[in-house]
């Protein structure tokens, strides 16, 4: 019970604490950040990532079809030769 006080109390401080700080500190965190963000490097890194990101993510979801695709054929032709009867094998990750 005690533990539960001392949160609700904490919580009450955070927000006195934070309601104190008000609206002028947050423009200023608001202020500040939007200039680190449209600032020359950070922007001309943005590019960069989205240049790349363009670029790479088609082959990136191509080798993602053709594992996804690779485990659900081995997956499958596991399944096919169980058939006739119950393997205790297990199944380890590296096998698939």
């Amino acid at each position: 019970m005690r533990g539960r006080i001392l949160f609700v109390v904490g919580l009450g401080a955070g927000y006195v604490l934070g309601a104190k700080a008000g609206r002028q500190r947050y423009e200023q965190i608001a202020s500040a950040a939007d200039k680190v963000w449209n600032s020359p490097s950070v922007a001309k890194q943005r590019h960069e990532v989205q240049h790349f990101v363009e670029t790479k993510a088609p082959k990136l979801v191509e080798t993602a079809k053709d594992a996804a695709g690779d485990a659900v054929s081995k997956v499958k032709s596991r399944k096919d030769g169980r058939r006739g009867g119950h393997s205790s094998e297990v199944a380890r990750p590296e096998d698939v």
